[in-house]
């Protein structure tokens, strides 16, 4: 392995916060089909497409855990949309950049001539490859709290926030626009392990309760209770929500 290479995967190492007890296994998930053709064929024989499948399998299923305890009201259809927008190619290909795989992967000339560290679909590839490895380093304990850090939290974090379209802000121009008062966002709890933390929040307009939300981090809880409060706003005339904040 090139001297750049073994630093940048070290530095893997670091980011995820994990140390490989087989070193081969990162190595592996980290080498692109192009690297073992030709003249490196006998060199380093395998790649990571096998790992690929092996951490797709997983991330599917820490994905699927994740939604499943953190939405109860949600139906089958919506979980497996929200599942397939936090797994989709760009999102984990922006996952992976920003743990540094990208700098990590074994490629070859031709890949390497054409971009191949800026591809979505060779960088998405080789971090479902590593979460493969992971897997089977240290098992289903040592991939779940790394999945969910570096890739289920930040994507489930962009993923709400497209998906609810910030209710903030809507809630803040609905408010100006009643002339209801000043709005306040309160933390009211926290539960669960650390790498599965659910905060509950509850939103205040003119210091009365309007709604509350839970959720991964304290950003979505907000959206949640943001959300509740504009179902509850919206179905009620704004005659009435006058006489409630007076």
């Amino acid at each position: 392995m090139k001297p750049d290479l073994l630093a940048e995967r070290e530095a893997l190492e670091q980011a995820l916060g994990y140390r490989f007890q087989n070193p081969k296994l990162l190595k592996t998930a980290l080498t692109h089909t192009s690297y073992v053709k030709g003249e490196n064929r006998q060199a380093h024989g395998s790649h990571n497409e096998r790992l690929e499948f092996l951490g797709d399998a997983v991330l599917e299923l820490v994905v699927s855990q994740h939604l499943f305890l953190t939405h109860e009201d949600r139906q089958e259809g919506e979980l497996t949309r929200m599942r397939a927008n936090l797994v989709r190619e760009s999102a984990l290909f922006q996952a992976a950049k920003a743990l540094g795989i990208p700098q990590a992967i074994l490629l070859g000339p031709g890949e390497e001539r054409t971009g191949g560290r800026e591809k979505p679909s060779i960088v998405s590839d080789a971090l479902e490859a590593v979460i493969g490895a992971l897997y089977l380093d240290g098992g289903f304990e040592a991939a779940l709290p790394l999945v969910m850090e570096h890739v289920i939290r930040p994507l489930a974090e962009q993923a709400m926030e497209s998906d609810r379209k910030d209710y903030k802000t809507q809630l803040q121009e609905l408010v100006q626009k009643r002339r209801m008062g000043a709005i306040q966002y309160e933390l009211t709890g926290a539960e669960g392990p650390e790498h599965q933390r659910i905060f509950h929040m509850v939103v205040l307009i003119a210091g009365i309760p309007m709604g509350s939300g839970s959720g991964s981090s304290k950003q979505a809880a907000g959206q949640s209770a943001a959300q509740a409060a504009l179902k509850i706003l919206t179905e009620t005339p704004q005659e009435n929500t006058e006489e409630i904040c007076d």
